[in-house]
């Protein structure tokens, strides 16, 4: 499960690096989403109903490095028989600049079985350097920090997310790659994505117009061969995830959309 939750949330996240400086913060168009959206999720595993996540923009604005931001809030726990076997109550939580779309902090907390970590990601756009700060669990005192040089406009998982949703596919076609690009923990990544073009999902918040990308998976201990991942979105303007199916080595896992509110535009409901 530790390995689980955190691959299928770099399956939604996307980056650019861009050289140019116009500004540190290059302006990103957004009319995908706002304060106070919230998402509802449930974790399947096979047949079985294995979590219960969440995903909300805070309903106020706050300030960071003397920016705007957005208070991004993931959730994902184990429920039910499961509990008792992996108790699994993770946290994720990151300030987004509004404007730009980039981290100005990205938080983890893990609490899965025995397993702790409690991580800080600042990220100094200015001088283009990233600070990673994990807590020692026996000491109770912050370890050494670790920095990394980074490109410009570096995304994290959640404001790579953020930014996946504001892309503009109406130019792409059936077959054509995406590149999926950030950094997470210690190391900077970069994904092939295949947009395989429009599809219908239904989920439990209702049957969606959706689009369907398939990633490309490296070779791993988790995941079933490279097309093991398929993720739809929602085919409108809020671009919201409806459903993730995993083929796994153990099994098939899932993410499903129950339920949402406080979204920025109508959505591609199908009757």
């Amino acid at each position: 499960m530790r390995r689980f939750l955190p691959g299928i949330i770099l399956i939604l996240t996307a980056s650019a690096f861009d050289s140019t400086r116009n500004d540190v913060y290059q302006r990103v168009p957004n009319n995908s989403f706002t304060r106070g959206e919230v998402l509802n999720f449930k974790m399947t595993y096979g047949m079985f109903t294995v979590g219960r996540g969440s995903t909300q923009i805070h309903p106020e604005y706050f300030e960071m490095n003397g920016r705007k931001c957005y208070k991004v809030d993931v959730h994902g726990r184990t429920v039910g028989v499961v509990d008792w076997v992996a108790d699994v109550d993770d946290y994720w939580g990151a300030y987004i600049d509004t404007a730009a779309l980039v981290p100005h902090q990205f938080i983890r907390r893990i609490r899965e079985g025995r397993y702790k970590k409690d991580e800080w990601t600042n990220f100094d756009h200015e001088n283009q350097k990233i600070e990673v700060k994990v807590l020692d669990n026996k000491t109770g005192q912050m370890k050494e920090p670790k920095y990394y040089d980074a490109p410009r406009n570096v995304r994290d998982m959640i404001g790579g997310f953020l930014y996946l949703r504001t892309m503009d596919l109406s130019k792409t076609r059936p077959g054509d790659t995406l590149m999926i690009k950030g950094f997470f923990e210690d190391t900077f990544y970069s994904l092939p994505v295949i947009y395989k073009g429009k599809d219908v999902v239904k989920t439990k918040a209702g049957k969606f117009r959706a689009i369907k990308i398939v990633p490309v998976m490296p070779k791993n201990k988790v995941f079933d061969g490279e097309n093991s991942v398929t993720a739809w979105f929602s085919d409108d303007r809020n671009r919201i995830p409806l459903k993730i199916n995993a083929e796994m080595f153990i099994g098939s896992a899932g993410v499903e959309l129950t339920s949402y509110s406080g979204l920025r535009n109508p959505v591609a409901l199908v009757e």
